[in-house]
């Protein structure tokens, strides 16, 4: 099953570089995220016509917004709204496979605004606020003590690693490479020892990036990205992911997102 994680940034705009990503690598899901939409103006039919009719979204109008896409039938799905705002974060489908019900929650993570203080920037005090209740509900998942077969992926908005920016020296003090947000990141991926995929594909050591800014005249030449979307998978699947890849061109298509499509081949019969 090829799982692809993208930040579409408004997927009526680029429904079709929707169809080019299908053309390209053939995933079998599709988790996007920033679809800025509301549910009843989702591009079904386009996405019917690409072979995806299994369709569940969280979407709010002109802002956020989160839908999973599949070839495979959604056997459920569920949404936490959370920090009761109701802005479309989060959708969790779930599927059968031969080795068992799979869960995979498709996040869009608060960007958090400029400024790095709660206590004057409300933005960050709301991504503070979203990143502690997934660490709260994903902890009270591993209480239950059962083997899950989970996959947690999408725009987190934050960059951990040295090397998952341009500059760590430089970004010490920008939101999505804070000190805090960091801290913050480790606990969420500790709750059920989640394995960050990307980094045992490519070595710590190395440059990662996912994310360009549209301000650079040209994102390629100055490759001042930041490695903001992320793929983790529990530890009953870490031996089933077989690939990892970013799709690094998908930056530089027409008309294109800021965020470059990623995914894992998870063998799961």
């Amino acid at each position: 099953m090829r799982i692809v994680s993208w930040n579409i940034n408004s997927v009526r705009l680029r429904a079709p570089l929707v169809e080019k990503l299908v053309a390209e690598i053939s995933p079998d899901v599709i988790c996007l995220q920033e679809t800025k939409c509301p549910n009843d103006s989702f591009p079904e039919k386009i996405m019917h016509k690409l072979g995806y009719p299994h369709i569940a979204k969280n979407g709010v109008k002109g802002y956020h917004g989160v839908a999973t896409l599949s070839r495979v039938p959604i056997v459920e799905s569920h949404i936490v709204d959370y920090c009761k705002k109701g802005d479309g974060r989060h959708i969790e489908t779930i599927f059968d496979t031969a080795s068992g019900p799979l869960s995979v929650h498709n996040f869009y993570v608060p960007a958090g605004g400029d400024e790095p203080d709660p206590e004057i920037n409300e933005k960050f005090a709301h991504k503070m606020a979203f990143l502690a209740q997934m660490t709260k509900i994903f902890k009270a998942q591993a209480k239950q003590k059962t083997k899950l077969q989970s996959v947690i992926l999408g725009d987190f908005n934050i960059a951990p690693g040295e090397h998952d920016v341009w500059s760590s020296k430089a970004l010490k003090n920008t939101v999505s490479h804070t000190p805090i947000e960091i801290e913050k990141l480790a606990a969420l991926q500790a709750t059920l020892d989640w394995d960050d995929v990307a980094r045992r594909f490519v070595p710590p050591e190395e440059k990662l990036y996912s994310w360009w800014s549209y301000r650079a005249r040209d994102w390629a030449a100055s490759n001042r990205g930041r490695r903001l979307d992320h793929i983790w998978v529990t530890p009953k699947l870490t031996d089933k992911v077989k690939d990892y890849q970013i799709l690094t061109d998908g930056r530089g298509w027409e008309r294109p997102s800021d965020h470059a499509p990623l995914w894992i081949d998870l063998d799961v019969g």
